[in-house]
């Protein structure tokens, strides 16, 4: 039994050792794909891996040169590890953490030398020196780290004060024991702001990546998803025609919006320490974003809602019908005005084209509620009628979720200065030579006796009876 045993194992030893090759090589396989994928989804994550290996490569020539090297010696290394840290996939991250690291580093590292010679001066050497030391540096540290847990400072300078933690305990700690701490401050702060310095020229000047862009389109997508499904959802809830798979799945995506709120303030932080660029100015109103996020995710959690009623078989077709028009017509004219206040974000447009179809929505609530008012299920079984009435009452919410939606993105437009262009080319282009003026009226003297004189113009039959 014994050796029948060993030979099992080693059998499947042995056969765990062949299949070792082809297993390896389908990993290898599998992961180039997901890297190629990576690639495809997203171009600019190739060229943010570009742009880390080149500022990696200019800074190393703190090493590399040897005047450099005897200038600032081992401290050098400060300059590699802080662009391996600031370097961010946005120009807002890197700014930012670079702002933070290089502003944090000045100031701790002044408040530790200036500490150092504090109570250098009050002690002389004596055996109160580590003692004030400890003390200045417990109360730095605890005031820094109780500051980090205030909302406003976590948001923005939460990695800068990180930084002044550490900065500040390695200077004041090692001033102790090396006595030639302005000399090794001072290295240290040179080459930390020329790691940062090389981090953020290179990700500015070498194919940027604007986190305010990345907001902007994110926002506008989203409210596009919410208008796909709405459009959609009227034939298909009501029967009236047979949704397409693609289009099932197009109606589906509203499923990312109720959890992309991480991902806009984390992009509206970032677009704060951005310069102006683009077609964004200085003081762009991120915060405006947020809240029309917000407004989009509440508008997604009533849509989420009504996808549950898509496969709903226990309400008859004939209890449906009874409310299927202002049904139809809400859920249509919704959908369109999100796609118009989508493209009004996108395009930077005043959101005026989706006035239109709010109008027709409020409308056909209006409706809607007059006729649940009048009791259309009086002699219906009840348990039949509350998922109509829960889809009916929904939709209602959807339509004054869009109105909230629509009035929020003309804040926006107001703080941003958004410009119809379409208006902008119409009056700034010249007459057309073909175009017929408009009669203009006659500004004359009416106490004067007037004489109409009528010409007949030839007709084009008779001008050519008269040709021929």
């Amino acid at each position: 039994m014994a050796s029948e045993a060993n030979r099992n194992s080693v059998t499947k030893g042995w056969q765990h050792l062949m299949a070792f090759p082809s297993k390896f090589s389908a990993k290898v396989v599998e992961l180039m794909l997901q890297l190629k994928k990576l690639g495809k989804e997203d171009p600019r994550r190739v060229t943010h891996s570009l742009k880390v290996a080149l500022s990696i490569t200019l800074v190393s020539a703190f090493y590399y040169l040897k005047p450099l090297y005897n200038g600032f010696g081992s401290s050098a290394m400060w300059a590699v590890f802080t662009v391996v840290v600031v370097s961010e996939f946005s120009v807002g991250a890197t700014l930012g953490k670079g702002l933070n690291r290089g502003l944090a580093t000045f100031l701790a590292g002044a408040l530790g030398v200036g500490s150092y010679y504090l109570v250098y001066s009050i002690s002389r050497g004596h055996i109160v020196e580590p003692i004030l030391i400890g003390t200045v540096t417990f109360l730095s540290t605890a005031v820094a780290t109780y500051v980090r847990f205030l909302p406003q400072m976590k948001a923005r300078y939460d990695y800068g004060l990180l930084v002044f933690i550490l900065t500040f305990s390695l200077v004041s700690v090692s001033s102790y024991r090396d006595r030639e701490i302005f000399d090794i401050a001072q290295k240290r702060l040179t080459t930390i702001l020329a790691g940062a310095l090389i981090s953020v020229l290179v990700c500015i000047l070498v194919c940027p990546v604007w986190a305010g862009g990345d907001l902007h389109n994110l926002v506008s997508k989203n409210i596009e998803k919410l208008g796909n499904f709405l459009q959609g959802f009227g034939d298909e809830y009501f029967g009236i025609s047979k949704v397409e798979e693609s289009n099932k799945s197009i109606m589906q995506g509203y499923k990312s919006v109720l959890n992309s709120k991480p991902a806009e303030d984390s992009l509206a932080n970032f677009a704060r320490w951005e310069p102006c660029h683009g077609r964004f100015r200085f003081h762009h109103p991120w915060n405006q974003y947020q809240k029309i996020g917000n407004l989009s995710r509440q508008c997604a959690y009533r849509i989420d809602a009504l996808n549950g009623f898509l496969n709903s078989s226990k309400t008859p077709s004939e209890i449906r019908r009874t409310i299927q028009e202002p049904c139809i017509t809400m859920s249509k004219e919704t959908g369109m005005a999100l796609k118009e206040l989508a493209l009004a974000i996108q395009k930077m447009i005043p959101p005026s084209a989706a006035d239109p179809h709010i109008a027709k929505s409020k409308i056909a609530a209006t409706n809607l509620r007059s006729m649940i008012k009048t009791g259309l299920w009086e002699d219906t079984n009840l348990f039949e009628v509350v998922p109509v009435v829960t889809v009916a009452s929904l939709l209602l919410d959807v339509v004054s979720c869009t109105e909230r939606l629509a009035e929020s993105i003309q804040e926006l437009s107001t703080l941003a200065k958004f410009k119809n262009k379409d208006s902008k080319v119409v009056a700034e282009s010249p007459e057309s030579p073909n175009q017929e003026e408009d009669p203009q009226p006659c500004h004359c003297d009416n106490s004067v006796p007037q004489h109409v004189i009528t010409i007949n113009q030839p007709s084009a039959k008779s001008s050519q009876n008269g040709n021929s």
